[in-house]
């Protein structure tokens, strides 16, 4: 065990960590590396902390894969999670329904102004993506485009890893690897705030979609932020004119907001903020749930939904998993969607405690500005993040491990890090991250 780990010295720890290297493929990990930076034993979570068997804590800065909305353990979501076991855990959404998932699309369909009015269900991020991709075209076939069949993403943009998804993925390290398997998608010049291109970005995409929008069946986009780009940022006026440009040209908008969804950004739809008309498709996951159950969700058009109505049951989208709405799931995304509703009766609520908490954030940070071996201090809503400028080899697992020393769970992203917080961030815990972050900072950099 590498003598970096600070768990070497406890031989539960050490005992949690040879049993799972041994029989758990780990997610986004290289196997052969993962002894050099082993796997934290986490036993309990309490609130924004994760604790291990040595009842030591780490601050969940990435909240757990961006999907911790309100931290560890919360108990309204268990409450409500509880409450629907013992009631109905789950039934088949083929043939059946249940007040759940009935409730929270009707809530999600409302959210929009009734603009994207039906709700399809998923197990994840990727799965929703695939759901998007084939709706589009199988709506786009059903009335009689069929050769509107192909799709455009970002530079950078990233979709998830399925086959579908990494179709539309231009992060190399998950793609090249399966580039033979994959469709071919269009890449376009994605918007980055650091680099003030909004507007060769644009004329990018108008010049493809004027070219091949007979073709071309959606645009894919995640809207304010590439998270795994590096978190990148773009203005809202990019998606403002995309929108158009998509209406322009007979193209669908998808928005992935899987990973900026349910308030991260500020709002609790990223796509709010451009100010502009709903996009043809909306996907969420992650913190729908509050990092509780996998879940995603699909919304989108009566025009979509009406290319589907027909007697022939070719023309129907026959897309399924077996837990398709299960009802647990729908049951903490109800819970969650309730700490958001009095944003909608008062102007108050999560929303607003969130803008507070991005002051917070913001304002603990603010020194780090003037640090000379970083760049690019940015931030949007409640994530906030920097470019190490000589990270070094293997930056990201060095500071992941510095980190822990600081009583800190982080990941970055190549030489970006960034953090992505439970809702729960008052000036004690702005300080704290401020402080645990400069000094995993100045460990790695030594």
């Amino acid at each position: 065990m590498s003598e970096s780990s600070i768990s070497s010295s406890s031989p539960v720890m050490r005992d949690w960590q040879r049993r799972s290297l041994a029989s758990v493929w780990h997610p986004c990990t290289q196997m052969a590396r993962a002894a050099s930076a082993p796997p934290l034993p986490i036993a309990r979570g309490e609130g924004p902390w994760l604790i291990d068997h040595e009842g030591r804590r780490y601050f969940d800065a990435n909240s757990s894969w961006w999907v911790n909305l309100f931290g560890h353990a919360d108990a309204r979501l268990n409450a409500a999670i509880k409450q629907q076991l013992d009631t109905l855990p789950h039934v088949m959404l083929a043939g059946c329904t249940h007040e759940p998932a009935v409730r929270l699309a009707e809530r999600l369909s409302a959210l929009t102004g009734g603009a994207l009015g039906h709700v399809f269900f998923g197990s994840d991020g990727a799965s929703a993506v695939e759901i998007a991709l084939k709706q589009s075209f199988h709506s786009w076939r059903n009335r009689g485009r069929a050769g509107k069949r192909e799709f455009v993403c970002l530079k950078n943009g990233y979709h998830g890893e399925t086959i579908g998804a990494l179709a539309v993925t231009d992060v190399a390290i998950f793609r090249d690897a399966y580039d033979p398997l994959l469709m071919r998608a269009h890449i376009v010049e994605s918007p980055d705030s650091r680099r003030g291109n909004e507007a060769q970005a644009l004329a990018a995409m108008r010049a493809l979609l004027e070219q091949r929008h007979a073709e071309i069946a959606a645009v894919i986009v995640e809207p304010l932020i590439q998270g795994a780009a590096g978190m990148v940022m773009h203005e809202p006026s990019y998606l403002r004119a995309l929108r158009a440009l998509c209406t322009e040209f007979e193209v669908h908008l998808i928005a992935d907001e899987i990973a900026v969804g349910c308030g991260r950004s500020g709002t609790f739809f990223a796509w709010e903020q451009a100010e502009a008309p709903w996009p043809d498709f909306l996907l969420l996951s992650k913190g729908i749930t509050g990092g509780t159950l996998p879940l995603s969700l699909v919304l989108t058009t009566e025009a979509v939904f009406q290319a589907f109505w027909s007697e022939d049951v070719t023309r129907g989208f026959l897309h399924s998993h077996s837990y398709t709405g299960n009802a647990l799931a729908c049951a903490a995304a109800n819970a969650v969607l309730d700490r958001f509703e009095p944003d909608a009766a008062a102007g108050g609520g999560q929303l607003a405690r969130n803008r507070e908490q991005a002051a917070l954030l913001a304002a603990a940070f603010a020194p780090l500005a003037a640090d000379t071996r970083i760049e690019h201090l940015r931030q949007r809503g409640l994530v906030l993040a920097f470019d190490v400028k000589q990270a070094g080899e293997r930056f990201a697992e060095r500071f992941h491990l510095a980190a822990r020393r600081h009583e800190l769970l982080i990941r970055p992203i190549g030489s970006t890090v960034y953090l992505m917080p439970p809702y729960l961030i008052d000036a004690d815990a702005a300080q704290f991250l401020f402080k645990a972050v400069l000094a995993s900072l100045d460990h790695v950099l030594a």
